[in-house]
């Protein structure tokens, strides 16, 4: 009987994780920490959903893009580009079957936690002017008090003129902050959940201190800031209605670690996988499928509204493609359309962290430098708010990248009952499309 070789079999049997790191070559290795610069130029550019549109829109005309609105006919090889109301961005490249046989989608979403100021935001007290704050998605509050804030937004103005605002971001910009306790005032407040110990309401941002000088008037230093508003930008107490102003974390993206081997930015879950997307769809030439990159707004909330990911625009996209290739472009064929394509959901998921081990199932969380992590499902307890990919995509997938030498690892996002969360690829699946969850 011949001696089994177990270190062979044990090779060929099990599934082993590997670290690029380890695995690349220098060429490798010197590709991936130069495409991490132009990321953190994306991040630095990129802090709200509309500057990530504009943004994209700017590499994709760079690369060849058009407005699909402004094309006649398609064929092979086009590259088209369309925008649903500034927050909302999608890529195409004309494939050699147009569209007969399905496309090849991979979606992100570019909205981030960040905190919106309310409709009526500007108040004074205790010589002080305030902004008050709304949180937009999944913030934990307690870490927003004390790092320097820029305000990003657009102001659409009485007069129905649009004004950008950008403060905080360049050298000599003046900065903004949510105040503190002091130490020495804050026993009780160190006594609550971190969830509690900053409420929402007091999550408002320092503005200024400077009083006008006129006795007569009350409010003098919000007529301070106003006046400072109206003469910059145009604007009136009521323009703050008709604005979309937000407070992000003025720091700007950096390598961390001796080695450089992290980025640290604001803004990562997800433009991080929006940006792989658009970078990858930019390089590729024609393929036999038509491909689309999807950048979509509001994830973070639900993907409720108009630019989410349940917004009709994706139906929308496809029987304007169809028209414009020859078809009808009618609601059956846009249906048929999408049941014979297939599509990555590319989110991010949770590398494993050292001090946090307990929260995760070591044999399938995944691992920093590692690979790119598929994750078949997500949800949370019993696969609830998940979509699942069936077996016969994954196989395809998984075939795709070995016989490619891609690097990849399975993901899961913790352990079964201590948390977990849905992604977008469920609003695809909704559409009968095949999708999986790859992202960082």
């Amino acid at each position: 009987m011949p001696k089994i070789d177990y270190e062979k079999l044990e090779k060929e049997l099990f599934f082993e994780k590997k670290n690029s790191w380890e695995v690349w070559d220098e060429k490798q290795t010197k590709e991936a920490l130069a495409f991490s610069e132009g990321y953190k130029h994306f991040l630095d550019e990129a802090k709200t959903v509309r500057e990530s549109v504009k943004t994209g829109i700017r590499m994709a005309e760079k690369a060849g893009f058009k407005p699909l609105e402004k094309t006649g006919k398609l064929k092979t090889g086009d590259k088209v580009y369309a925008v649903n109301k500034n927050k909302t961005l999608a890529l195409v490249i004309i494939g050699k079957n147009i569209v007969d046989d399905g496309f090849g989608l991979v979606m992100s979403h570019i909205d981030s936690p960040h905190l919106d100021l309310k409709v009526n935001p500007l108040y004074e007290d205790e010589a002080m002017a305030f902004f008050k704050t709304h949180y937009y998605g999944g913030i934990r509050k307690y870490q927003w008090p004390t790092i320097p804030l820029a305000l990003h937004g657009t102001v659409a103005l009485a007069s129905g003129k649009k004004v950008e605002i950008k403060i905080g971001e360049k050298a000599g910009d003046p900065v903004f902050m949510i105040t503190d306790l002091l130490p020495h005032l804050g026993r009780n407040q160190a006594n609550k959940t971190l969830d509690s110990g900053v409420p929402a309401e007091d999550l408002n941002i320092l503005v200024g201190s400077l009083p006008v000088k006129n006795d007569k008037v009350k409010a003098k230093i919000k007529l301070a800031i106003m006046e400072y508003l109206n003469k910059e930008y145009g604007m009136v107490g009521e323009d703050f209605f008709s604005a979309e102003i937000e407070a992000v974390p003025e720091s700007k993206a950096r390598d961390l670690g001796f080695d450089r081997s992290f980025v640290t930015g604001f803004g990562q879950d997800d433009r991080v996988c929006a940006y792989a997307s658009i970078a990858a769809l930019l390089k590729i030439k024609p393929t036999k499928r038509t491909q689309i990159c999807l950048w979509v707004d509001r994830e973070e909330i639900g993907s409720d509204g108009a630019t989410g990911a349940k917004s009709i625009f994706i139906e929308s996209l496809i029987a304007d493609l169809l028209e414009k290739t020859g078809k009808k472009g009618t609601m059956r064929e846009v249906y048929q359309v999408m049941e014979r394509s297939e599509a990555l959901s590319s989110d991010v998921t949770a590398g494993c962290d050292p001090d946090y081990k307990q929260l995760q199932d070591p044999l399938n969380v995944a691992k920093m430098g590692f690979g790119v992590a598929i994750e078949r499902h997500t949800g949370h307890g019993g696969k609830y708010g998940t979509t699942e990919a069936r077996a016969e995509y994954v196989q395809r997938l998984r075939a795709i990248f070995n016989k490619n030498k891609v690097i990849w690892q399975t993901a899961s996002l913790a352990k079964v009952d201590e948390g977990g969360g849905g992604t977008i690829a469920k609003f695809l699946a909704e559409r009968n499309m095949d999708v999986i969850d790859i992202g960082v």
